[in-house]
């Protein structure tokens, strides 16, 4: 249960790392990208791993979550969003009408990915939309620091905002699985030694 855990928070910190990289440079991993996005549609999957289509696919969230989990090499900026995140998922999922809306509006947007794939610009907007309409307005709100040029450019905004609606379905299954901010805050060792031991996986896989 603890992996399955840490599987979780990898795949909010993922979303998270994402984000903050489109807000400082303008652009992030594609293969990372893709992944989270398409783990919004997964609502019902087999396992946290196959939420986001193996663990592999989490390399980039396993070494954010490590780095995050060490006191003296975190990013306060991250810290403050996981936080936030963990917070307002609280909120949603608290929310029954607000969780059914949620639900319908991924479910309407799904038959979309095959023709147009979970990256693209039409998939993206309608993601966004779906955060601003059901999550944006809630407290407490998520602030996203970075670079004015690039917050202010429309179709990069659209994939910070698909890509926090990534990051609270990862933090609905850290909560699905019993994850807590006091289990976070007093078994960071444990977590991070099973992110390291996940990571591996990844190297020795290949992926």
């Amino acid at each position: 249960m603890r992996e399955e855990r840490v599987i979780a928070l990898a795949g909010m910190f993922q979303a998270i790392a994402l984000v903050r990289a489109i807000a400082t440079r303008g652009s992030a991993d594609m293969a990372a990208m893709r992944a989270s996005l398409a783990s919004v549609f997964k609502i019902d999957s087999d396992s946290p791993a196959d939420v986001f289509g193996g663990i592999g696919n989490l390399r980039l969230g396993l070494e954010n979550l490590i780095t995050q989990l060490d006191d003296k090499k975190r990013d306060l900026a991250t810290t403050r969003i996981a936080v936030t995140v963990l917070r307002l998922e609280r909120k949603v999922s608290a929310r029954t009408q607000t969780l059914r809306d949620l639900r319908a509006g991924i479910s309407a947007i799904a038959p979309l990915l095959g023709e147009r794939g979970v990256a693209a610009d039409e998939i993206v907007g309608r993601l966004a939309r779906l955060y601003v309409d059901n999550i944006s307005s809630l407290q407490p709100r998520i602030v996203v620091e970075g670079n004015p040029q690039f917050l202010q450019h429309a179709p990069r905004v659209e994939q910070v905002r698909a890509l926090l609606l990534a990051a609270i379905r990862a933090a609905v299954l850290w909560d699905q699985l019993g994850g807590t901010q006091w289990r976070l805050l007093f078994r960071r060792r444990q977590y991070a030694m099973m992110a390291r031991g996940l990571l591996a996986q990844c190297t020795l896989s290949g992926s």
